[in-house]
């Protein structure tokens, strides 16, 4: 008990450093394994203090997870221009998402990983931030190419962006010397070259059986 700080301090940042021991501890052990104790001690705080503020295991996810996406959603809408071109505002977005993703790993893996896989209440935090961002994507792949493509297959394409970022953000926090700009770069050629095609009218079709 000599690690657990007695000072008084507001509600509010006791509870933010609560957190903050909670969303490392959640995103390097994972949900089932993350202790209360553990938590505790990491924040300097008692363990009925932790359950005071936030109650149970689950309630204390629960806002891991909501702080996390509502961080994510913020320094992706901080990063974008709306009054510049779309790419432009795709490579700025990207940059501003693999920026967070990089120097949150341990919130990125809470919500990419984590929430996804312990309830459907944790998952629904995580659903809604992501059709957040198929929205954005799906706003400027029909602003770039206007009546170039139908609206089920720009939804499609704005899907296949978010994942495929999702993907590269948890690679490239797993990869070595990968930077934030370097995975941004990756995505746009991979995905806004591609998109070209469509920019010019020129459509891929399967071959005909």
């Amino acid at each position: 008990m000599g690690s657990v700080k007695t000072k008084r301090m507001p509600r509010a940042v006791r509870e933010q450093q609560m957190l903050d021991a909670a969303v490392q501890i959640f995103g390097r052990r994972g949900y089932m394994a993350a202790s209360m104790d553990d938590i505790a001690e990491l924040a300097g705080v008692s363990k009925p203090l932790v359950y005071l503020y936030l109650n149970s295991k689950d309630e204390l996810f629960s806002a891991c997870v909501r702080r996390e996406a509502r961080a994510l959603i913020a320094a992706v809408r901080a990063g974008i221009d709306p009054l510049l071109p779309p790419d432009r505002q795709l490579w700025d977005g990207l940059l501003a998402f693999f920026t967070h993703t990089a120097d949150h790993p341990d919130g990125w893996s809470v919500l990419h990983v984590q929430a996804r896989t312990h309830g459907d209440a944790f998952a629904a935090e995580v659903t809604a931030m992501r059709a957040e961002a198929v929205a954005f994507v799906t706003r400027l792949i029909a602003e770039a190419a206007p009546g170039a493509h139908a609206e089920r297959d720009i939804a499609g394409l704005a899907e296949s962006l978010v994942g495929a970022a999702e993907s590269l953000a948890a690679w490239a926090n797993a990869t070595p010397d990968v930077t934030a700009r370097q995975a941004a770069g990756t995505l746009m050629n991979f995905a806004w070259a591609g998109l070209g095609g469509l920019l010019e009218g020129r459509f891929w079709s399967p071959p005909r059986v």
